[in-house]
């Protein structure tokens, strides 16, 4: 990124010599990104962030859609970005179905077969992995249900690009570069060729009219530079940070009473985990925890500045408040995971004697 601040500051649409340097460096950042994504490069886009790409992504599919119907199909245990999009289509008069999640996190397939086979559908939308809870989603088997309708699916990526693959079939993707450990203020929205999608903004002819004004080149570069370095570490990460999970997962079950490991034990991301515990104020287990030198979130990891009920929690029916989330990242170390559960039941038990509950 600072190499680009030297290079790159120039608008890349001009034809002056810096204009043109600046535009080499935005082809190479779109080619190297579309190819660890197996995409065309002018099949992607740079956006703001990740939240303005699934923003494009939905109210866009949809446009593109609106003479096939007004029915919007998603899984409830979207990221808010999504849900939040899909009250806008139905403030505008449109509808949304959403479709319910086992008590690990999964989509229920037959009810979103059923959905997206319905009349009037224009977009379905599922998240491949669930930023809450880790839960990897059976996009393959939902991208079938939708060919078979007729549906273009729309997948959030965030929390899978540069870590697990995507499974093909999707026609419209997202992802937030910040998620794998580029800078903040860069998203990708990737609309295959052959996918109707009209934008949601006034015209605009960046970035192939999918998303307005000059890109912060500098940080897409980076952001292009830090997905391949992660990518090209991402078996053997996952091989690293897996295991430290399991032992999070079988540990905390284990040492600290009344507490509940949610999320699929097998099918999930390699570097989430998150526990929830009975009888603890989340805010007050944040507190306590980031004392200790521990970064975690609690309530939703959308919404986290709230401490709102996560709402992916509360659509797999299990216990909400009191919750922790863990995200592992290439610095954590096996030490750091030992001594956060050394601390941990002697943290939680601490705030429930405060709080007056005895006898766990």
């Amino acid at each position: 990124m600072l190499a680009a601040l030297e290079d790159g500051w120039a608008d890349p649409a001009r034809l002056y010599a810096p204009a043109r340097r600046a535009r080499q460096l935005l082809d190479a950042a779109r080619a190297a990104t579309a190819e660890v994504l197996g995409v065309r490069p002018d099949e992607l886009s740079f956006t703001p962030s990740g939240t303005a790409a699934a923003h494009a992504a939905v109210l866009g599919g949809l446009a593109g859609r609106r003479r096939a119907g007004g029915t919007l199909v998603h899984s409830a245990i979207e990221h808010s970005a999504v849900l939040h999009a899909a009250e806008r289509h139905v403030a505008a008069g449109g509808s949304a179905t959403g479709i319910p999640v086992d008590r690990a996190g999964s989509l229920d397939l037959d009810a979103w077969s059923a959905a997206v086979a319905g009349p009037g559908v224009a977009l379905a939308t599922l998240i491949s992995a669930s930023h809450e809870v880790g839960t990897v989603q059976p996009v393959a088997e939902a991208a079938r249900a939708c060919a078979a309708a007729g549906v273009p699916l729309y997948v959030d990526a965030a929390q899978s690009v540069g870590r697990i693959p995507v499974p093909a079939g999707w026609s419209i993707l997202s992802a937030s570069a910040h998620k794998w450990g580029g800078p903040p203020g860069v998203g990708l929205l990737v609309v295959r060729k052959g996918t109707r999608w009209e934008s949601p903004y006034p015209a605009d002819e960046r970035e192939a009219g999918r998303t307005p004004g000059v890109g912060n080149l500098p940080a897409i570069v980076a952001a292009a530079a830090a997905l391949r370095a992660v990518h090209a570490e991402a078996v053997a990460e996952a091989a690293r940070l897996g295991p430290l999970v399991d032992r999070i997962r079988a540990t905390v079950a284990a040492t600290v009473p009344d507490v509940e490991v949610v999320g699929d034990p097998v099918d999930r991301l390699p570097h989430l985990v998150t526990f929830s515990c009975l009888y603890v104020d989340g805010e007050a287990l944040l507190h306590a925890l980031d004392r200790r030198g521990f970064a975690v979130s609690s309530g939703s990891s959308c919404t986290s500045s709230t401490l709102r009920p996560s709402h992916v929690l509360e659509a797999m029916g299990v216990l909400s408040h009191g919750n922790v989330r863990l995200s592992l990242h290439r610095e954590s170390t096996e030490a750091e995971v030992d001594r956060f559960l050394a601390e941990l039941p002697g943290i939680v038990a601490g705030l429930r004697a405060e709080a007056g509950v005895v006898g766990l």
